[in-house]
């Protein structure tokens, strides 16, 4: 009996002393948020989940797709979200420059990657005076984008109608739907719109190469009580970013992206290449001062930020690592 009770004592201290490793250990749920349906700028979120990388530094990602920037931005604002992934980042500054309590913490497709496609009658970017166009929204980047693009072509702002809709999906179905005469998309859509027929225009990285597009956007609120967890989401997607580029994982990447967007492998195995050559995602986890100060620019061009406008305000002190 005696010898039974220093068992029992003895299993009793092993488990008080498990316990508290078990805690330290535990899984921390981050919700996260992004626009609109399954696309290329998502990729290294998709991979992060389904090989482990979350996990194994403790996180669980809860996905949110919310269907506008601008909504996600005020979600994020309210609290309803803890931080944004694939994020255009016009929203989030415009938002930070009111004051919302948020910070961009890292870039995350450090180039613009959309392309303009039309209705297979138009054949030149030229000919899109007077035709009504798909954006992202009013103040949407995507806006920013084709004006960019359009310029050049003698299509000056307010010579052409626009209508909106957050998510690139929507946009290639009106596009495909022929409520449209074009559209702005992201891979892989891009390709699919190619491959059933309509005319890619061009690509907004050859009118805008220094313009940032997306990147992770956090609530301070959040980030202020969850510094480590964070941290763990940021390694995490790092982690996702380098395996995306190993040559030797392009087959999984691509199953991957099929199955989450539904769109045809072959167009899929198009929208890898096309990242990969343009090296669209950022692999060093921080965010360049010349691009962000570009994107400033950009906007002040626009009438929507002051002048002169601290950038600094925009990033999360010890946290969002900076280059040049």
């Amino acid at each position: 009996m005696k010898k039974a009770w220093h068992v029992l004592a003895a299993a009793l201290l092993l488990a008080a002393a498990v316990m508290p490793v078990h805690r330290a250990r535990a899984m921390d749920t981050v919700t996260v948020g992004t626009v609109g349906s399954a696309s290329a700028n998502l990729w290294p979120v998709f991979i992060g989940m389904r090989k482990g990388l979350f996990e194994a530094e403790r996180i669980k990602i809860d996905l949110v797709y919310v269907q506008s920037s601008a909504n996600l931005v005020q979600q994020l604002a309210a609290g309803s979200l803890d931080l944004t992934m694939s994020t255009g980042l016009v929203d989030p500054i415009r938002a930070i420059s009111q004051k919302a309590a948020l910070a961009i913490t890292r870039f995350e497709v450090h180039a613009p990657p959309y392309a303009l496609s039309a209705k297979p009658a138009i054949k030149s970017l030229a000919e899109l005076k007077g035709k009504v166009i798909s954006l992202g929204g009013p103040k949407d980047i995507t806006k920013i984008y084709v004006e960019r693009m359009l310029a050049p072509h003698g299509v000056k702002p307010g010579e052409f109608d626009m209508v909106f809709a957050g998510a690139t999906a929507a946009r290639a179905s009106a596009l495909q739907a022929g409520a449209v005469d074009a559209a702005i998309l992201l891979p892989p859509f891009n390709f699919h719109a190619t491959a059933a027929g309509f005319n890619e225009l061009g690509l907004t990285i050859d009118y805008a190469p220094e313009l940032p597009f997306s990147g992770s956007v956090v609530s301070r609120g959040w980030a202020g009580k969850n510094p480590d967890a964070l941290n763990r989401v940021l390694a995490a997607h790092g982690k996702a970013v380098a395996w995306f580029y190993e040559p030797g994982n392009r087959a999984e990447a691509v199953r991957m992206m099929a199955e989450a967007s539904r769109i045809k492998t072959e167009d899929v195995e198009k929208a890898y290449d096309f990242f990969v050559k343009g090296k669209f995602f950022e692999p060093t986890g921080t965010v360049s001062r010349t691009k962000l100060n570009a994107l400033v620019g950009a906007m002040q061009q626009l009438g929507d930020l002051p002048a002169p406008f601290d950038t600094e305000q925009l990033v999360l002190a010890g946290v969002t690592r900076m280059s040049n």
